[in-house]
């Protein structure tokens, strides 16, 4: 990297769901959804990507808008393009495949560069030119190798209460193999990996399918990512074929670091929701990327990605969201940070986001938002935790923050600064005296303060989390390492 690069990695007014990345003429592209910020549906906006170069993925660049909403002709009313993927057929055309909110077809837009414009191409269709409707065709993913053109689709909420969905026998993930013309359904569909009303008796039972394929083919074995019933995890099956003989094979990353080193559900250390994303191999480096919520909503989802390592045996064990994210090393333990670039934030009971939309906010959860102010961590009562991950700590000697009271009001407490989430408060190594009420007694309302404290950290030390213990709530706008 040249330049330091952190999660979310793209601009923080960005939000770019449901991520697919894909390397195309040695630059990495990011082809997914696009939220409006404080957007009241998903996938409010056109389709945009971002672009970096291989040998330095600190380095991304907006390619702008790849592919309008008014340019589909079955859309006329502008609805929501969902999670779209992109591939490059066999003539080198690039085929963007995506699906329209409640229509039950998958359509294909085509350009002659991977950035773009794309123009319609068609819808995915049988050879008697039926349109393919079976199993809910909701977030295509495709790939293209020496033995065919294969198409996995499908969305399988069989454990929410949607009248639409529920009259329907949705089986779970599917799959076609299509013609090179990209368009026409040759074998197929097949289910490969099963919805929760059949995972009974399979290897898929502590995860059936949700949504969200992902397909890559590593090293000869089909490697098929999807979100499980848990809907923030991103889970994994390969098969030696691209159309059967898929076996679960373990969750590669949870938004909410629920299964990594044991953790449990009702520990979780973020707000759940959906996720949805994809691996790519980078300069013998693989990653995954996925995405994070943000304002309490499923609305307002941001970009992140992570190192991951494939063991010779295939398995990919489990790894954390961090701050560091595509970073090959740590963070400098000196400098200013966002506060909103933090990895973890929990009250010790975050619970899941609804699955129709927002938490409910009377549930008084931290949680990340922006205003004319700023950006920054909101509403941290007694007892919340902020979480920063990996940094260089040996040579960090004293913290600065930038903080105020939740909505202007009172606070009164102190930050206890620790390196393992958690830790008890006597393993602290420092504290920080937050006070929201000046010297004349007045509260200075939505003014940010600064309050800096001495902290003794060891060598090795590479995790930072504040826990607030005090009384009323904060505001945290950004953080300051220093020597």
């Amino acid at each position: 990297m040249k330049n330091l690069v952190m999660n979310p990695y793209l601009p923080l007014d960005e939000h770019i769901p449901d991520g697919e990345p894909h390397v195309f003429q040695d630059r990495l592209y990011l082809f997914g959804s696009h939220d409006r910020e404080n957007g009241k549906e998903f996938c409010e906006l056109d389709y945009v990507t971002w672009s970096a170069p291989a040998d330095d993925l600190s380095d991304w660049r907006y390619e702008g808008v790849i592919y309008r909403k008014d340019q589909d002709p079955y859309n006329p009313e502008k609805l929501p393009m969902y999670a779209p993927d992109v591939v490059q057929g066999r003539d080198g055309r690039y085929y963007l495949y995506y699906c329209i909110k409640f229509q039950d077809s998958i359509h294909v837009a085509v350009s002659d560069k991977p950035q773009g414009p794309y123009k319609f191409y068609g819808q995915v269709h049988y050879k008697d030119g039926r349109g393919m409707s079976e199993n809910q065709p909701y977030d295509p993913s495709v790939i293209c190798t020496e033995e065919g053109n294969y198409l996995y689709f499908g969305f399988a909420p069989c454990m929410i209460n949607i009248p639409r969905y529920k009259s329907q026998d949705l089986k779970g993930c599917s799959v076609v193999r299509l013609a090179d013309d990209m368009l026409t359904v040759l074998e197929g569909p097949e289910v490969v990996l099963p919805s929760e009303n059949y995972a009974d008796g399979t290897s898929f039972e502590s995860d059936p399918y949700f949504e969200g394929p992902s397909i890559r083919k590593i090293h000869g074995i089909y490697y098929l990512i999807y979100s499980s019933v848990h809907t923030h995890r991103l889970c994994y099956a390969t098969s030696s074929r691209p159309m059967s003989g898929f076996q679960y094979r373990g969750c590669i990353i949870s938004s909410t670091d629920v299964g990594y080193k044991g953790r449990r559900e009702e520990d979780q250390l973020n707000s759940g929701g959906n996720n949805h994303g994809g691996l790519v191999e980078v300069n013998g480096q693989w990653y995954i990327f996925y995405h994070r919520h943000t304002s309490l909503t499923q609305y307002n989802r941001q970009a992140c990605a992570e190192r991951v390592f494939i063991k010779e045996d295939g398995s990919i064990p489990q790894v954390c969201v961090t701050t560091s994210g595509l970073n090959a090393k740590r963070l400098p333990g000196v400098g200013v940070y966002p506060a909103v670039y933090c990895c973890n934030l929990t009250n010790g009971h975050m619970g899941a986001l609804n699955s129709l939309g927002r938490s409910n906010k009377e549930a008084d959860f931290p949680y990340l938002t922006s205003d004319e102010d700023g950006r920054y961590v909101s509403n941290i009562s007694s007892g919340t935790i902020v979480g920063y991950k990996y940094f260089d700590l040996g040579k960090t000697h004293q913290i600065q923050i930038r903080y105020r009271g939740t909505g202007g009001n009172h606070a009164d407490g102190v930050i206890r600064v620790l390196t393992e989430i958690d830790a008890p408060d006597t393993a602290c190594r420092g504290e920080i005296c937050v006070k929201t009420e000046a010297s004349n007694g007045t509260v200075p309302g939505n003014t940010f303060m600064k309050a800096v404290g001495g902290v003794q950290f060891q060598d090795d030390d590479r995790e930072l989390y504040f826990r607030y213990v005090g009384n009323g709530a904060i505001d945290l706008m950004e953080i300051e390492l220093m020597e």
